[in-house]
């Protein structure tokens, strides 16, 4: 990162809450590639901590798989616009079924564009969860786990059904074809490959389509302490889509193969139960949300999404087979899917 990026944030932060005395506790993470970083700043004037996430683009990219190109590049300086975005616009829709950090500033706001620097694109001033009570990770899931993440992915995208959700990507995950050329160039001539783009016209032309996270993975929770709740981060990559897409992601990024084998089936049948269950919540017990919006067929709308679960899988596997042959998510119950999409292509 340049070595000015700390001097950037904590202006920021000072500015946005007029308090000179505000200060960076630490550093979280690097964003990905090496383009910036999520920290933790305390304001005293508010008594709370916050987080800031800073992009600030290197000078020379550094892909840990060598994908360095002009579009990788612009995909991701996309990514984060596309997070400002969400903060800006849908945030404050979620509610404590489907938990979100709450966004104070965003610089790509006009109205609060405080960072005068051309080597930094974006920042975020968010919620401290874990000063919120979200403040354990999982690095593994057990069943238990993974069925509360498919409650928040449950709620999350029955709060967005139905929606136009105009301004954020209109294919959410950042996998999806249109985004992916140079990936879809380096696959070998397979089946898989001839029916890449009727895998991808099945997902993207579905009647029933919704807010997907994009990057729902184990990884991009935020857990309470006993376990019992959880919330949501890191939304480059939200847009439109069925959401099974989110489930297959979440379920691939919590199990291996022989536990995709034995669970799968049972937790997609959790998922829909609970989807139907938030349906009704938002749409009946919670109507004044949806006023406007047409009412839901959910037996459609479960056909729909069921006989979609193998283009999911198929569509990962079209982007892992391009962009890292050797990843472990590639697995014998994953290919087993995609055979199955390809037999309906």
């Amino acid at each position: 990162m340049p070595i000015h990026s700390d001097g950037s944030a904590l202006q920021f932060v000072q500015t946005s809450f007029g308090d000179k005395q505000a200060s960076k506790l630490d550093s979280i993470q690097t964003l990905w590639s090496g383009y910036g970083e999520i920290a933790r700043y305390f304001v005293p004037s508010l008594e709370q901590s916050l987080i800031v996430k800073l992009v600030q683009p290197p000078s020379q990219m550094n892909h840990p798989r060598a994908w360095n190109g002009e579009r990788s590049h612009q995909r991701k300086l996309d990514s984060y616009l596309n997070e400002s975005i969400f903060y800006q616009h849908y945030s404050q829709q979620t509610d404590h079924y489907c938990r979100t950090p709450s966004c104070y500033f965003s610089s790509t706001n006009a109205s609060t564009k405080l960072i005068a620097n051309e080597c930094t694109t974006s920042a975020l001033i968010m919620e401290d969860l874990d000063q919120a009570g979200f403040g354990k990770r999982c690095e593994y899931a057990d069943l238990k786990t993974v069925k509360l993440g498919l409650r928040w992915l449950a709620y999350f995208h029955a709060k967005f059904l139905n929606q136009a959700l105009d301004d954020v990507w209109p294919i959410g995950t950042y996998w999806h074809l249109a985004t992916r050329p140079d990936e879809f160039a380096s696959m070998p001539d397979s089946p898989l490959k001839q029916n890449a783009h009727a895998i991808d016209e099945a997902l993207n032309s579905a009647q029933f389509r919704t807010l997907l996270h994009g990057d729902a993975k184990l990884a991009n929770f935020c857990f309470s302490e006993d376990m019992d709740d959880l919330a949501a981060v890191d939304f480059q990559y939200v847009g439109r889509g069925v959401g099974i897409k989110d489930v297959m992601y979440f379920i691939g990024s919590c199990l291996g193969d022989e536990a995709l084998t034995l669970h799968a089936d049972a937790l997609l049948d959790d998922y829909f139960c609970l989807l139907k269950k938030a349906i009704e919540h938002y749409y009946i017990e919670d109507n004044t949300q949806m006023q406007g919006r047409p009412t839901v067929d959910f037996s459609a709308l479960e056909r729909e999404w069921r006989g979609l679960i193998p283009f999911a899988w198929a569509d990962f596997e079209r982007f892992l087979v391009g962009w890292a042959t050797e990843h472990y998510k590639l697995n014998s119950y994953m290919k087993t899917q995609t055979l199955l999409a390809i037999s309906k292509c």
